[in-house]
């Protein structure tokens, strides 16, 4: 399996302890990630296609769902569909694991709200710091809590929810966190570079054009009219900028 060689050596467990979904149905494969996130520390539950994934995570909700693209019945860009369109699990980030290395996939895993995208074959001990990477900005807390109040936008840092007008818009935990740090940043321009490594550090797959991708997202939650944004301004050729509405 090339790289994917067994993870060795004493790991620190997380606290608490996650549990993580694992949809995959090579049964080598699943073996070998579900070995490697239970040695280090986390819980795992397995699955070979994604036919009741939703239903048991509504009955035991997982921290983190690991999805492989090609997927017998429903694959995995159409069940990362599913769980951001349940409200219980929309927020739950969600990393593809698949063979598929075009960039024109990692684009569309991004923009159905996938948090990050591995390539087999893999590197078992990357592939545990990645999860970590991820869980580690769901657990953050930021060094200042306070809600922040913007024109009609209510980002609230503790709950992680965002509001806009007085109703609660749904976000993954990147795109919050993108969306956190520009307005924590407001009137001053941002370039791309800086955003990933504010808001990505970690992971490799996130590209200039990736946050693209994520802005447009949140200009389709926040804005009135996302063509004409009041809130998150391009500035063409270097970056964005966040503007409170006069």
């Amino acid at each position: 399996m090339g790289s994917c060689e067994p993870l060795s050596g004493a790991t620190i467990s997380p606290a608490p302890r996650s549990l993580v979904f694992v949809v995959e149905d090579d049964e080598d494969i699943a073996r070998l990630v579900s070995h490697n996130l239970q040695a280090a520390g986390f819980d795992v539950q397995s699955f070979v296609s994604g036919g009741s994934v939703i239903s048991e995570a509504l009955r035991e909700m997982p921290s983190l769902f690991i999805l492989d693209i090609m997927l017998p019945g429903t694959d995995g860009f159409d069940l990362c569909r599913q769980i951001r369109q349940t409200p219980t699990l929309s927020a739950i980030p969600i990393i593809f694991l698949t063979a598929k290395t075009s960039e024109t996939d990692r684009v569309k895993g991004l923009e159905l709200g996938g948090d990050d995208y591995i390539t087999k074959p893999f590197s078992p001990r990357e592939m545990v710091a990645r999860v970590r990477s991820v869980l580690r900005g769901l657990r953050q807390v930021p060094v200042t809590p306070e809600v922040l109040r913007l024109g009609d936008l209510e980002i609230d840092p503790s709950s992680m929810t965002v509001q806009v007008q007085g109703h609660t818009v749904l976000t993954t935990v990147r795109e919050f966190r993108l969306l956190e740090y520009l307005a924590m940043h407001r009137g001053r321009v941002l370039t791309r570079d800086q955003l990933l490594d504010a808001v990505w550090k970690e992971t490799p797959f996130v590209t200039p054009r990736s946050i693209d991708v994520y802005v447009r997202r949140l200009r389709e939650k926040i804005e009135p009219d996302p063509r004409h944004p009041k809130y998150l301004k391009t500035l063409r050729g270097i970056g964005y900028r966040f503007e409170v509405p006069k």
